[in-house]
């Protein structure tokens, strides 16, 4: 094959999709621990199966215009270090595509190397031994290759698919801890499926999904509910005086489509805005709209009722007369706030926890549930009346995401302070000073956070051994950043041995211990008392709910 047209460009991203998602969980596997957090596999796939559908709704003859679809599909549908790398390499692919309608082998090697120049600048501390080198050396290689002597498409990715296999091979020679394990690099193995799934097309052989997606009879009539009925929202407002002359219909008709807005109208006269939209959430409509002027007029209407009386004479059916029910009133709009604060948890005890702490929103995830970039950015549009916005990860694998959404919502003030574990976001969320300024308050939490010793005890999913520790598939095993720290079969032993190496650290006086979902009562009792009888430590047990982790701990 000499060229690419949409519906090749289409092929290949389905085929790179479902051997990606069919190889998840053997990717999930390559994990530097042997602790049941593997999740690159899923966090790509899900990465992956977002870019494709997108570009799958994009019904454009130019494969410039599938490849924007897909890169914005890859950016909102981020999960995970390696899922927000896979959304930049394919980000600058598509920049290099830009405005082609057939791409050939010398475009799809550039595109490539850019790929690879994208996904580094995107990266604050580059490591290699990870995706970034098996783009990077893949796609020099390849396309030093093609210079030297052209070949077809077939050929190139061929090759690439080779020069991706033995960087993948290389990744223990610059992470030594992948060495020791005995693994290759997750990321890397995820981006080498995606080049073979390519590759498999274009040999005439397309990877299918292994298990086939059941399809759903829908009733045309709930599509149509779910597109077209909600609530008819209209209002007019008198535009703010600063924003007479610089207001600009586009970025609020953008707002609205972005919250689910149909059927949108937007039209100035003036000082004047008529907005008229149909959408599920009225009220995120108002909050918007608010954000411009003064409301002088304003209407909501149950378009659903309508549509159901409708149907009803429509079948010649009579309906009861019931009472009148009074029409939803909208949330009144926020009270414009300082800060707002997003934080990521897994667990109601540990999502309580933040509520309490007065965070505005929690996203569920952690670990093995990685949230999205979109997952961000619906919920920071959803705190419009916050001027500034405070995220907290809580993961180190969650923090990338994060900022990608930073970088999304580039007009909002936000800031990512780069918690690693559920124990850092707790500690800063609780230290949270709504009286300082924000350079003051960024010092102080980052302060907080550096302050505080995270561990956490779980269970092996593998046999290994690390820095000389020797683990069993099934151990309990404590883990903090710098490594392992005891392991054992019996896990109120292991927490036991944990503790007894905390209690001499003479700069410490308080400890956090929130225990997960499989913990019971009567465990708790006993590790209350142990802690009591050989320890002058000011402590707290907390039961977060959490999954994965036993116990979560913290050393203050």
């Amino acid at each position: 094959m000499d060229r690419i047209n949409v519906i090749d460009f289409k092929g290949m991203l389905k085929s790179a999709c479902a051997n990606l998602e069919n190889h998840a969980d053997e990717i999930n596997t390559l994990n530097v621990f042997p602790v049941p957090d593997g999740d690159t596999g899923t966090n790509m796939s899900m990465t992956f199966s977002n870019g494709y559908a997108e570009a799958m709704k994009c019904n454009s003859d130019s494969v410039s215009d599938v490849a924007k679809a897909f890169s914005k599909g890859l950016l909102m549908g981020a999960r995970g270090n390696s899922g927000v790398i896979t959304s930049q390499i394919f980000r600058g692919f598509y920049q290099h595509i830009d405005g082609k309608e057939y791409i050939d082998t010398a475009d799809v090697a550039q595109a490539f190397e850019n790929g690879a120049r994208v996904a580094y600048k995107a990266i604050m501390k580059p490591v290699e031994g990870t995706i970034l080198t098996v783009i990077r050396e893949a796609s020099w290689y390849a396309n030093h290759d093609y210079e030297i002597e052209p070949f077809d498409l077939n050929t190139y990715f061929k090759k690439l698919c080779q020069y991706a296999d033995e960087s993948l091979q290389r990744t223990p020679d610059y992470l030594p801890v992948l060495k020791e394990v005995g693994v290759v690099d997750s990321g890397g193995t995820g981006l080498l499926r995606i080049i073979e799934g390519i590759r498999n097309f274009l040999e005439g052989h397309p990877d299918e999904f292994s298990q086939a997606k059941k399809e759903t009879a829908v009733n045309p009539a709930l599509l149509l509910e779910n597109e077209e009925f909600g609530y008819c929202t209209e209002f007019i407002i008198r535009l703010n005086d600063d924003l007479v002359k610089k207001f600009d219909d586009k970025i609020l008709r953008q707002k609205l489509t972005d919250m689910g807005g149909e059927s949108l109208v937007v039209v100035k006269d003036d000082d004047l805005v008529k907005v008229h939209v149909h959408t599920l959430k009225p009220g995120d409509a108002l909050n918007i709209g608010q954000r411009y002027g003064e409301f002088l007029k304003l209407k909501i209407e149950n378009m659903q009722e309508q549509h159901s009386t409708i149907i009803e004479s429509a079948r010649g059916q009579e309906k009861e007369e019931e009472p009148v029910k009074e029409e939803p009133v909208p949330e009144a709009p926020k009270q414009p706030k300082k800060y707002g604060i997003v934080t990521v948890a897994a667990g109601e005890g540990i999502t309580k926890l933040f509520y309490d702490m007065n965070a505005d929103k929690v996203i569920s995830g952690g670990q093995t549930m990685n949230p999205s970039t979109e997952d961000f950015v619906k919920v920071i549009e959803e705190l419009d009346y916050c001027d500034h916005i405070f995220i907290f990860p809580n993961n180190s694998n969650i923090i990338l995401a994060a900022k990608q959404a930073q970088n999304v919502l580039s007009d909002r003030k936000i800031t990512v302070m780069e918690t690693k574990s559920v124990q850092a976001g707790l500690s800063a969320v609780g230290m949270f000073d709504i009286n300082m300024e924000p350079d003051q308050l960024i010092e102080s939490l980052q302060e907080v956070i550096d302050n505080v010793d995270a561990i956490s005890i779980t269970y092996a999913i593998k046999d290994t051994t690390y820095e000389g520790i020797e683990v069993r598939k099934d151990d309990f095993m404590a883990i903090s950043r710098k490594g392992i720290l005891t392991s054992g079969k019996n896990r109120k032993i292991v927490l036991y041995r944990l503790l007894d190496q905390l209690f001499h650290d003479p700069e410490k006086e308080l400890l956090t211990i929130i225990y997960g979902e499989d913990v019971d009562e009567k465990e708790i009792k006993e590790v209350d008392k142990y802690i009591s009888d050989n320890s002058d430590f000011d402590y707290e047990i907390i039961n977060g709910g959490q999954p994965v982790y036993s116990y979560l701990i913290s050393l203050e």
